[in-house]
């Protein structure tokens, strides 16, 4: 949870340490089409994204994988470990017969943008919320 508020925008909605985060992860935990990911680096998180793999009706019955929360500690960032991150989850997509890997990521997250782009992601839809 650490990394998730280890940012301008994290550390708006986050809160390591609220017990809500561990009933959510049981949740998780215990769902086959959830899938969190942990970098570690000699016994240290220092990366974490969350895959979720949604069967459709669309595209001839596509399963597609969503891509949630990447984040690497900022110490770590520039070395690859995004993007070999990212690299196993479309291989790992690929494994469970996703026919495609989508992600949103913020508005204001202009490096994450061009992270994604020189990893062939397009953006070719808008995203939109509604809070409740």
């Amino acid at each position: 949870m650490g990394l998730l508020a280890a940012d301008p925008i994290g550390e708006q909605r986050e809160r390591p340490g609220d017990p809500a985060y561990l009933a959510a992860f049981d949740e998780l935990d215990a769902d086959p089409r959830q899938l969190l990911v942990v970098a570690d680096r000699n016994g240290e998180v220092v990366g974490t994204m969350q895959l979720t793999f949604t069967p459709g009706l669309s595209r001839l019955g596509m399963t597609r994988t969503t891509v949630e929360a990447v984040r690497v500690r900022s110490d770590q960032r520039g070395n690859g470990l995004g993007q070999r991150l990212l690299e196993w989850a479309i291989e790992e997509s690929r494994a469970r017969g996703c026919g495609l890997v989508q992600l949103t990521t913020d508005g204001r997250r202009a490096d994450a943008h061009r992270f994604y782009e020189r990893l062939g992601f397009t953006p070719s839809h808008v995203g939109m919320k509604l809070a409740l």
